[in-house]
């Protein structure tokens, strides 16, 4: 949301995260080389991976830098960042950025890039900086071969009935290593482990409900692959299914449905919070995240719940207290999302807040760090980040993933046109000062590591504007891609005919799930016709938000974290409850 409780002391300008960091160096003896480079692969996939390039300049300062290198393979570029990539052939060259060509004597310049490649990932062997020879290996080697594994049985939409017993079996093999066990999993729950082959387990006395399966093989390197996910459905005695855990969904033309066939409508709340304490200082939630505020959010009716989130602190940045971030903020974001699943909700977790210096046009903050909401997700910390919680939640599909909060490139390149294509295809867009991730580069590294879930994709002027949201979609293998859309009075598109001729047409060719909605008046008038118009049109949506701040300061569905409504929430929890159940 672009309205924030933040106050704007907080919002202060700060240091840039990333780039340029001078630090002392030994004296060059006459044998060393002007520059060094470490060249390392982080991650690596089925026909991709992901690349990170360490520059030691060894000589004198330099004002300026150019690095060229060449593969042996057939190696592409497909995303870079810290620089401005080019390729020809197998020859890749990096110019600096506007703000790190500076680096003094020691110092170091750190880069990055996703790239894909179909042969031997064999690394560089040599590399010059300014002309110079760089010294040094090419850095560390590929990751070792990863074990591949599948769920052979149970099969896909296979049903059970209640209290069955259902043997899990899963095929696991590595060229070159060996299998040291197999795990099996519903969704994030550990059902049980096989440490010889055949792998198998029984999962005993199955309740009701939809599940989704996956098989987790790991080597005896600690080197780990993950199944296609499988679901089933267990009915109950007198026939139908009892959820004991919330829906798994995936895309069905412009549907959500689980995995039982059956259309599913979201109608949710915001539970914002840890997208600002952790960067504050504050903690990591905003209020309680135990049962009882659970109990109180279903009360309404809710169906599903929206967690903004910050990069900085999952990705655990040095200006992040180390208390309120890294293993500890990831862990408290996966018990929440466990418990608000067990309770019977599916969960949206948006990635809200950003690094990247911005203050131009609408900007939030002039800061460098991830503590406003920018134009558009950096490069540097936005993949990485989709990569770490994809992999952490791939096989849940209860667990949608909100790739960036309120987008406005727009506003920034100086043209709709500019700033669709800012959205989808990222790099480097007039008017923002860092390497963007596109969308298309976010679904990539979602997908690429195996997670099929369900991805939302909210348009440009701050999620309001999707009229090119159909034209500029982004390409996903597993054609799982929903539009978000925010709705609030204020903002442009706020009217029932704009609604019908921008949002409609949106929402009848792919699912459309209006993540946050609200009014800045503390009043209901507008949200009542704005739900009767999405009920019409078979669209999901969610209040912003459920935390106990004053209306003032932003739209507050609840006074206290009991549930009381304020006058704006009684309008949304009324009409909530009114929906067949």
């Amino acid at each position: 949301m672009a309205l924030s409780k933040i106050s704007a002391a907080v919002l202060g300008a700060v240091a840039l995260a990333v780039g340029v960091v001078a630090v002392p160096g030994p004296v060059a003896a006459a044998a060393t080389p002007a520059c060094q480079v470490n060249y390392t692969v982080v991650t690596a996939w089925p026909g991709g991976f992901q690349g990170d390039v360490v520059i030691t300049d060894n000589g004198p300062a330099i004002s300026s830098w150019q690095l060229k290198y060449s593969y042996s393979g057939n190696q592409m570029i497909t995303n870079g960042w810290n620089g401005t990539w080019t390729q020809s052939g197998a020859f890749v060259t990096v110019d600096n950025a506007a703000w790190n060509g500076t680096v003094a004597t020691g110092g170091t310049v750190d880069i990055g890039f996703t790239a894909n490649v179909t042969s031997t990932n064999v690394n560089p062997a040599a590399f010059t900086l300014n002309g110079q020879s760089c010294g040094g290996p090419g850095g560390t080697p590929p990751p070792a071969a990863t074990p591949t594994v599948s769920l052979t049985s149970p099969t896909a939409n296979q049903s059970f009935t209640a209290g069955s017993s259902i043997m899990l079996a899963a095929s696991a093999s590595e060229t070159g290593g060996t299998i040291g066990k197999v795990e099996f999993f519903n969704g994030a729950t550990l059902l049980g482990t096989a440490t010889t082959a055949p792998y198998t387990f029984t999962w005993a006395s199955v309740p009701a409900g939809s599940y989704s399966l996956t098989a987790e093989a790991f080597d005896t390197a600690g080197a780990t692959a993950t199944s296609t996910a499988v679901p089933i459905v267990v009915t109950a005695a007198g026939g139908g299914t009892t959820p004991t855990g919330a829906p798994q969904l995936h895309v069905v033309g412009n549907k959500l449905e689980d995995a039982t066939g059956s259309v599913v409508t979201l109608h949710g709340v915001n539970r914002s919070g840890a997208e600002f304490a952790c960067v504050q200082g504050n903690g990591i939630f905003d209020g309680p995240v135990d049962q009882a505020s659970i109990t109180a959010i279903k009360s309404w009716g809710v169906t599903a719940v929206r967690v903004p989130v910050n990069e900085a602190c999952w990705n655990a940045e040095s200006y992040v207290e180390p208390q309120f971030a890294g293993a500890t903020y990831q862990a408290a974001i996966k018990s929440y999302v466990n418990l608000l699943n067990s309770n019977g909700m599916d969960v949206i977790l948006d990635l809200h807040w950003t690094d990247g210096l911005y203050t131009g046009n609408s900007s939030g903050c002039a800061s460098a760090e991830a503590t406003c909401q920018k134009p558009m997700p950096d490069a540097a910390q936005a993949v990485p980040f989709w990569s770490s919680v994809a992999t952490t939640f791939k096989g849940n599909n209860s667990v949608i993933f909100d790739l960036f909060n309120e987008p406005f490139p727009s506003r920034a390149t100086g043209s709709e046109t500019t700033g669709w294509q800012c959205w989808r295809d990222g790099g480097t867009c007039t008017g923002i000062g860092y390497p963007v991730a596109g969308m298309q580069s976010l679904v990539n590294a979602v997908r690429a590591t195996g997670a099929s879930n369900v991805i939302m994709l909210g348009g440009i002027e701050f999620s309001n504007d999707l009229t090119q949201w159909l034209q500029f979609e982004p390409t996903d293998p597993d054609n799982n891609l929903v539009a978000s859309w925010h709705s609030y009075n204020f903002n442009t598109c706020s009217t029932q005919a704009c609604w019908t001729s921008q949002i409609a047409p949106v929402a009848a060719s792919v699912p459309l799930v209006a993540g946050e909605i609200g009014e800045n008046d503390c009043a209901g008038g507008y949200i009542t016709n704005l739900m009767s118009f999405l009920d019409g049109i078979g669209a999901s949506y969610l209040g912003w938000t459920w935390n106990a701040w004053d209306c003032s300061s932003g739209p507050s569905l609840i006074s206290d974290y009991t549930g009381t409504p304020t006058p704006f929430g009684a309008a949304f929890k009324s009409h909530l409850l009114s929906l067949p159940h």
